[in-house]
Protein backbone atom coordinates (compact mmCIF):
# COMPACT_ATOMS: atom_id res chain seq x y z
CA UNK A 1 0.00 0.00 0.00
CA UNK A 2 1.45 3.77 -0.76
CA UNK A 3 -0.15 6.83 0.58
CA UNK A 4 -0.01 10.10 -1.66
CA UNK A 5 -0.53 13.17 -0.02
CA UNK A 6 -0.25 16.88 -2.13
CA UNK A 7 0.00 20.12 -1.06
CA UNK A 8 0.70 23.11 -2.72
CA UNK A 9 -2.35 24.41 -4.21
CA UNK A 10 -3.63 27.97 -4.01
CA UNK A 11 -5.27 30.77 -5.82
CA UNK A 12 -2.97 32.50 -8.27
CA UNK A 13 -3.49 35.08 -10.63
CA UNK A 14 -2.52 34.72 -14.02
CA UNK A 15 1.58 34.37 -15.04
CA UNK A 16 2.30 33.42 -11.80
CA UNK A 17 4.01 30.35 -10.34
CA UNK A 18 3.25 27.45 -8.25
CA UNK A 19 5.07 24.26 -6.72
CA UNK A 20 3.27 21.18 -5.99
CA UNK A 21 4.64 18.54 -3.41
CA UNK A 22 3.43 15.15 -3.37
CA UNK A 23 4.81 13.10 -0.18
CA UNK A 24 4.53 9.15 -0.74
CA UNK A 25 4.31 7.17 2.20
CA UNK A 26 7.38 4.53 1.32
CA UNK A 27 10.48 4.86 -1.04
CA UNK A 28 8.76 3.88 -4.31
CA UNK A 29 10.85 5.99 -6.73
CA UNK A 30 12.92 3.31 -8.20
CA UNK A 31 10.20 1.11 -9.31
CA UNK A 32 7.23 3.79 -9.72
CA UNK A 33 6.56 6.15 -12.45
CA UNK A 34 5.12 9.55 -10.86
CA UNK A 35 3.11 12.01 -12.59
CA UNK A 36 0.82 14.91 -11.84
CA UNK A 37 -2.77 14.75 -13.36
CA UNK A 38 -5.49 16.90 -13.12
CA UNK A 39 -9.20 17.30 -13.57
CA UNK A 40 -10.74 20.37 -14.31
CA UNK A 41 -14.91 20.83 -13.83
CA UNK A 42 -16.54 18.66 -16.48
CA UNK A 43 -13.23 17.55 -18.08
CA UNK A 44 -11.70 14.17 -18.08
CA UNK A 45 -8.32 13.63 -15.98
CA UNK A 46 -5.70 14.38 -18.19
CA UNK A 47 -1.98 14.17 -17.82
CA UNK A 48 0.41 16.82 -16.63
CA UNK A 49 4.10 15.37 -16.62
CA UNK A 50 5.36 11.89 -15.67
CA UNK A 51 8.82 10.62 -14.76
CA UNK A 52 9.54 7.06 -15.12
CA UNK A 53 11.85 5.02 -12.51
CA UNK A 54 14.98 5.60 -15.44
CA UNK A 55 14.06 9.66 -15.35
CA UNK A 56 12.61 9.47 -18.56
CA UNK A 57 9.76 12.92 -18.54
CA UNK A 58 7.05 13.81 -20.05
CA UNK A 59 4.58 16.51 -20.65
CA UNK A 60 1.94 17.13 -23.16
CA UNK A 61 2.00 19.92 -25.47
CA UNK A 62 -0.21 22.22 -23.31
CA UNK A 63 2.18 22.88 -20.65
CA UNK A 64 5.89 21.65 -21.88
CA UNK A 65 8.02 24.96 -21.29
CA UNK A 66 5.95 26.25 -18.39
CA UNK A 67 5.77 23.08 -16.05
CA UNK A 68 8.73 20.84 -14.54
CA UNK A 69 8.31 17.89 -12.42
CA UNK A 70 11.45 16.69 -10.02
CA UNK A 71 11.61 14.27 -7.59
CA UNK A 72 13.70 14.33 -4.21
CA UNK A 73 14.56 10.91 -3.25
CA UNK A 74 15.17 11.07 -0.25
CA UNK A 75 12.66 12.55 0.89
CA UNK A 76 9.91 10.34 -0.72
CA UNK A 77 8.64 13.74 -2.25
CA UNK A 78 7.75 14.41 -5.93
CA UNK A 79 7.26 18.10 -7.48
CA UNK A 80 5.85 19.99 -10.29
CA UNK A 81 7.19 23.51 -10.63
CA UNK A 82 4.33 25.56 -12.34
CA UNK A 83 5.25 28.76 -14.19
CA UNK A 84 3.05 31.21 -16.44
CA UNK A 85 0.55 30.14 -15.16
CA UNK A 86 -2.92 30.33 -17.24
CA UNK A 87 -6.87 30.24 -15.98
CA UNK A 88 -7.24 27.22 -17.78
CA UNK A 89 -4.77 25.37 -15.80
CA UNK A 90 -7.24 25.79 -12.93
CA UNK A 91 -8.20 21.97 -12.04
CA UNK A 92 -7.42 19.36 -8.96
CA UNK A 93 -4.29 18.16 -8.94
CA UNK A 94 -3.61 14.36 -7.99
CA UNK A 95 -0.28 12.76 -7.75
CA UNK A 96 -0.09 9.45 -9.11
CA UNK A 97 2.44 6.43 -8.66
CA UNK A 98 1.82 3.58 -11.25
CA UNK A 99 3.05 0.41 -11.30
CA UNK A 100 1.22 -3.07 -11.14
CA UNK A 101 -1.25 -1.12 -9.03
CA UNK A 102 -1.99 2.75 -9.39
CA UNK A 103 -2.31 4.91 -6.71
CA UNK A 104 -3.66 8.36 -5.86
CA UNK A 105 -3.88 11.19 -3.87
CA UNK A 106 -6.58 13.05 -2.72
CA UNK A 107 -5.69 16.16 -4.94
CA UNK A 108 -4.69 19.86 -4.29
CA UNK A 109 -7.16 22.28 -5.98
CA UNK A 110 -5.56 25.15 -7.98
CA UNK A 111 -7.46 27.97 -8.89
CA UNK A 112 -5.78 31.09 -11.55
CA UNK A 113 -7.54 33.96 -11.48
CA UNK A 114 -7.84 37.21 -11.23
Amino acid sequence: QVQLVESGGGLVQPGGSLRLSCVASRNIFSVYTMGWYRQAPGKQRELVASISSSDRITYPDSVKGRFTISRDNAKNTLYLQMNILKPEDTAVYYCNARHAINYWGKGTLVTVSS
